[in-house]
């Protein structure tokens, strides 16, 4: 490693926020790696809803702060397909764990979330882990990454809120490639279920793949992978 790879990673392993986080050894990309993520994320949803319930504006629910098995799932589902050197897009990414499996992979990734606290583990881990990522904040609907487009999009558990569909999905048109693909990965919500009828009514095409992990063989993750209709 050189001096400078040495600083970046100093820095990473000594950078604040204002939350607890550990190093979380995670199978990722079929290895064993350092990943950032909150010490308390269940602590940390309850006081979020405890502040909308006291009538805080713009609380942000942490769903981010843990890794969901939906990530595990697409994560197992990109051994499946070739994706050294190709340009990815992580929407949503949380603690980066499916777009850290595509560089692993030799992909060239650029991981996005709406707030920045996650963004601040993501760039972490990259850091530790000693990878050539970007990280930016992209918010549905809103923010616009400038460039070439990408011809593969992920997202891991980011159909579970009604009200975010519509900008989800501009998102996905602003960003996708032509004949590109978008690979969203969940755990079979009842939620998702209905997303995947709201999108045949869009002009997307629809598949649903099963990912079965050993952690529990009898909850596979589902990945749904669209491409845009001509």
């Amino acid at each position: 490693m050189n001096q400078q790879s040495q600083e970046a990673l100093d820095l990473a392993q000594h950078k604040t926020f204002n939350f607890a986080w550990h190093w979380e050894t995670t199978r990722i990309a079929g290895r064993d790696l350092p990943l950032a993520v909150a010490s308390d994320p269940d602590g940390m949803l309850i006081d979020a809803c405890e502040r909308q319930d006291a009538g805080e504006q713009g609380v942000i629910d942490p769903f981010w702060a843990a890794t969901w098995r939906a990530a595990s799932g697409l994560d197992r589902y990109l051994e499946q397909i070739p994706i050294t050197g190709t340009r990815i897009l992580e929407v949503g990414c949380g603690t980066g764990h499916a777009g850290i499996a595509a560089a692993v992979r030799g992909a060239d990734v650029t991981l996005t979330d709406g707030v920045d606290d996650p963004l601040g583990l993501v760039e972490t881990s990259v850091r530790k882990n000693e990878l050539d990522c970007q990280i930016q904040r992209l918010r549905f609907g809103q923010d616009q990454i400038d460039g070439d487009r990408f011809p593969l999009i992920l997202g891991s558990d980011v159909t579970y809120l009604r009200t975010l569909w519509p900008e989800l999905i501009q998102c996905l048109e602003t960003h996708l490639a032509d004949g590109g693909q978008v690979l969203l990965s969940d755990p079979y919500r009842i939620i998702a279920n209905e997303f995947r009828q709201w999108i045949k009514d869009h002009p997307w095409r629809y598949e649903e793949h099963q990912i079965d992990l050993e952690d529990d063989p009898e909850h596979p993750i589902r990945v749904m992978r669209l491409t845009r209709n001509p």
